[in-house]
């Protein structure tokens, strides 16, 4: 497609396509922070009144600023929101849970040992009674890669026990990608395989290095209220029974069968694992699950293209968090989701209104808050299959989710390692602050499919989620890396997730600069940036070329 490297070529040295860049508030962006986090909102979670709160708050800010609404259609007009139809599930009380192991019946507590989330599958009770478990490896089945980790075995009515990440991740050598996650390590491929093979349950077990979190975070995150898209046989999708246990509960309980956890680890690593049923040992499971079909909504405010409006720029960010759950032990139960995201929200805000305040651009840009991201992407995966407007036209998503809270840093990331032509874009678009790339420093979290750009690229839409980096300008390396670990140790998808008044959000401020001109460039040039020809995307990409001109 020579016409697409030619307009790379034009929009990395043409200085005419770049309008003054406007500066964005550090402060508006901590006030903005402050509101949406703030116990009022209840952690803004789908289908609760801080969702409306949240779109009432969102709307209004995006009016201010001057931009129209870009949502759903109501009468040949424009709405701030995009419904979105979810399914949601809730565990009614306590679930009743216990391991039989060893010939003794061990009570298991939810979010202690254990972490079971309510059934999505379409059931409205869990009832197992000495279920069989069986050791199914890392869970895989990759035909691509010669790799089948089930090899026949019949799974009806068993409970298969995984484990996290790659068979790849204790080495970083084989034949997935070394350090680096693919979509079979994630969680949610690994529920996903074990309905399509016919298991009753599966339980993975959490290991802080290769989940790339602690269990802090797998029991805030799964014993919540549970979210999905609506689907025509979510049985399909989902067993039965979906969770977490402990890494030192898998030890016992492997013992307790005779066998060795690290040793049958090292053996899942290899092609020529075979399945290995956990002798004498079994799970029970009874609980009520309350499901309803509710709906949610995205937000979209439109800044319209001055001469092709057609085609569109969009900037993301999820606006919800996991709400309200057990407390903790100061006896708070809000997840207030201050960084994770109302710090990608509020910079999606002060965004807008630096746009706003710009000369039109000839390209239309859309600010898109999605909901449910903490649930499985899902308000950007509905996105993605009912598009507002059309993804054949949609020349990037630049998704924010965790913004620099303290100050400016040396250098940037992205979330994964694509390789593609908005990725170089956006160095060259860094250079002009004197900011250099840096690699993912843990591919292993598999953070690109973490993120509300994955449902766009995984159609082919160049997309990206900006990652502040660690290398601070006040503290280097070092300051960054432990204000990261600490984020992740102690607050994330935690309760202390909470607004500080020390956040002076330069960083955000500086980095919205870089996303604006790159945004902005893309949206008053003729470009249509392109994956690398060795991503899987492309051809997704190509597929939809002559829509493009």
């Amino acid at each position: 497609m020579k016409r697409v490297v030619l307009g790379v070529l034009a929009l990395s040295v043409s200085s005419a396509l770049m309008a003054a860049t406007p500066k964005f508030d550090g402060a508006r962006i901590s006030a903005d922070v402050k509101e949406l986090a703030s116990d009022a909102y209840e952690g803004r979670s789908p289908a609760t009144a801080g969702e409306e709160k949240t779109i009432a708050y969102l709307s209004k800010q995006f009016a201010d600023a001057g931009l129209q609404p870009g949502g759903d259609l109501k009468d040949g007009k424009r709405l701030w929101t995009q419904a979105v139809p979810l399914r949601k599930g809730d565990i009614v009380g306590a679930p009743q849970l216990a391991l039989h192991q060893g010939g003794k019946t061990v009570a298991l507590e939810q979010g202690k040992q254990i972490a079971v989330r309510a059934a999505m599958n379409g059931a409205s009770n869990v009832d197992i009674s000495k279920a069989p478990l069986v050791f199914l490896g890392y869970g895989v089945k990759a035909p691509e890669r010669n790799w089948d980790d089930f090899k026949g075995v019949d799974l009806k009515g068993k409970i298969a026990v995984v484990l996290i990440n790659d068979p790849d991740f204790e080495t970083g050598q084989g034949d997935f990608d070394g350090k680096g996650m693919t979509y079979y390590g994630r969680w949610t491929y690994k529920y996903e395989e074990g309905a399509r093979q016919g298991a009753l349950g599966v339980l993975i077990v959490h290991e802080t290095a290769p989940a790339s979190y602690g269990w802090a975070t797998v029991a805030g995150s799964n014993t919540n209220t549970m979210f999905d898209v609506v689907r025509d046989n979510p049985a399909d999708s989902h067993p039965l029974l979906e969770g977490w246990i402990q890494r030192d509960l898998a030890v016992e309980l492997f013992r307790s069968a005779g066998q060795d956890f690290e040793a049958l680890k090292k053996k899942a690593q290899q092609r020529d694992f075979t399945p290995v049923p956990l002798t004498g040992a079994s799970l029970d499971a009874k609980y009520a699950v309350k499901t309803e079909v509710i709906t949610s909504h995205n937000v979209a405010a439109r800044l319209e293209g001055s001469s092709h409006p057609d085609e569109t720029i969009i900037y993301s960010a999820h606006w919800d968090h996991i709400g309200v759950g057990e407390p903790d032990a100061r006896g708070d139960r809000i997840f207030n989701g201050a960084l994770d995201n109302a710090s990608g929200t509020a910079s999606l805000i002060e965004l807008a209104r630096g746009f706003a305040k710009q000369k039109r651009p000839q390209r239309s840009v859309v600010f898109l808050a999605v909901t449910a991201e903490e649930k499985g992407l899902l308000g950007s995966e509905y996105y993605a299959t009912h598009p507002l407007y059309p993804l054949e036209k949609t020349v990037a998503v630049i998704n924010m989710d965790g913004m620099a809270p303290f100050g400016p840093s040396r250098d940037f990331g992205i979330y994964g390692a694509a390789r593609f032509e908005l990725l170089d874009q956006l160095k060259d678009v860094a250079k002009g602050w004197d900011i250099r790339y840096t690699p993912d420093p843990k591919p292993e979290a598999g953070l690109f499919f973490r993120s509300d750009h994955f449902p766009f690229a995984k159609r082919g839409v160049p997309a990206l989620s900006w990652s502040a980096g660690q290398d601070w300008v006040d503290g280097g390396v070092a300051a960054g890396k432990k204000a990261s670990e600490d984020y992740t140790a102690k607050r994330y998808h935690q309760q202390g997730d909470e607004w500080q008044p020390d956040w002076v959000f330069a960083g955000a401020a500086r980095d919205l600069e870089v996303l604006y001109t790159l945004g902005n460039q893309l949206a008053n040039s003729r470009s249509w940036p392109n994956w690398s020809r060795d991503e899987s995307f492309r051809a997704v990409r190509d597929a939809s070329a002559d829509q493009r001109k």
